[in-house]
């Protein structure tokens, strides 16, 4: 489909897409070589933003225009799953030893997994292993590592594996 310019007075054929307004909207005009090219070295996204308001607009270019999610979010899944995992709910009193008799336990294969992710021995004593988790945490936790997500990824998968033991010692305990 062929289209005339959309400069005022031109008569050429306009082949050449132009934006109409600055929303990224699929909004354009189609004009001619000549036309676009005037149109191009003229154009000015921010014309008309004051810097607050262009500051704003990089900052959300960063995340290309989407919605992000805070860390601070009370709905964002690490947050719950860290919240979760930071709830120790053992009974003190079943605590009294260090958990050597773990050992003679079987762990299934989701557990052993658990165990190796955070780099300790299969059994050991809970006290153990909540003071590996930490020191973990403060490894990888994004804050640490300039909001690097290959931490923040890395830190879920030790929250997870803490998580597998807490609730596998709590259950062992128990019985």
């Amino acid at each position: 489909m062929r289209f005339i310019c959309d400069w005022k007075n031109c008569k050429k054929t306009g082949e050449y897409r132009a934006p109409i307004e600055k929303d990224n909207s699929r909004k354009f005009r189609m004009l001619c070589l000549d036309h676009v090219k005037e149109f191009n070295q003229n154009w000015n996204y921010f014309s008309g933003m004051n810097d607050d308001q262009i500051i704003d607009f990089l900052k959300s270019d960063m995340t290309w225009h989407k919605p992000t999610q805070s860390f601070s979010s009370s709905d964002n899944f690490f947050k719950i799953l860290w919240n979760n995992t930071l709830k120790d709910e053992f009974d003190k009193n079943k605590l009294k030893s260090d958990f050597n008799h773990m050992r003679q336990f079987k762990f299934n294969h989701k557990d052993i997994k658990a165990f190796e992710i955070l780099g300790i021995s299969v059994g050991l004593n809970w006290s153990k292993i909540q003071k590996k988790f930490k020191t973990l945490v403060k490894k990888f936790h994004p804050d640490m590592n300039s909001g690097n997500k290959k931490f923040e990824e890395k830190l879920k998968l030790i929250t997870l594996a803490y998580t597998q033991l807490k609730n596998t010692y709590r259950e062992k305990i128990d019985k």
